[in-house]
């Protein structure tokens, strides 16, 4: 189900994409430019959300996550992601995890901890540095560790949706949408430890 989520989702995003992407690069932008500056909104974004502003973060954030997208794009469109584009693509998007949850639990906490949220936000900050940590480290060992039910657009769009219930008066909508979110990626680190295990060659 995440599967069809994702691949569903990177269609339509695609749609809007390419365009943006081959003007960007008419005009002499380059994709790790846009890394850095969609790491930049996120950041700014999360300032909002920290500061309560959920429904502004929220739209930010989400805006400048897209740039995720666009920049891959803009690279293959290039002929291919470099070795640093890639190290800063990846080191761009943990910053960006990082600031995202690190700015709701600063929120929450400052609302009295409803519902644990405070906690589900640390559970997620944590299993989802984790959940990217194993498949990287998979991949450096030659294992395979590309599955998972909730990879970073599931992550993303689920703390989307918990930002905009709170954003509509839902006290409960982020906390939900965190403790859901903490559940499926502890379960996604699992998958990963498991899947890299089957795919060890035999000694």
């Amino acid at each position: 189900m995440a599967k069809i989520v994702q691949v569903t989702a990177r269609a339509v995003v695609s749609y809007g994409v390419n365009p943006v992407a081959r003007f960007l690069l008419r005009i002499g932008v380059t994709p790790n430019a846009v890394t850095i500056a969609g790491t930049v909104g996120v950041l700014i974004g999360s300032y909002f959300g920290a500061q309560g502003h959920l429904l502004a973060g929220t739209v930010i954030v989400t805006a400048c996550a897209l740039t995720d997208a666009l920049d891959g794009t803009m690279a293959r469109m290039r002929g291919g992601t470099g070795k640093f584009g890639a190290l800063l693509d990846s080191s761009m998007d943990r910053l960006a995890d990082g600031a995202v949850f690190g700015a709701v639990a600063y929120y929450l906490a400052g609302q009295g901890n409803p519902y644990g949220g405070l906690v589900a936000a640390l559970i997620s900050l944590v299993a989802g540095q984790v959940v990217s940590y194993v498949k990287a480290r998979a991949q450096s060992l030659g294992l395979n560790a590309d599955v998972g039910i909730a990879e970073r657009l599931e992550r993303l769009l689920i703390v989307g949706v918990g930002g905009l219930l709170g954003a509509a008066g839902l006290e409960w909508g982020l906390p939900a949408a965190l403790w859901v979110l903490a559940a499926l990626s502890l379960i996604t680190v699992f998958q990963r430890l498991v899947h890299s295990a089957r795919t060890e060659p035999a000694a």
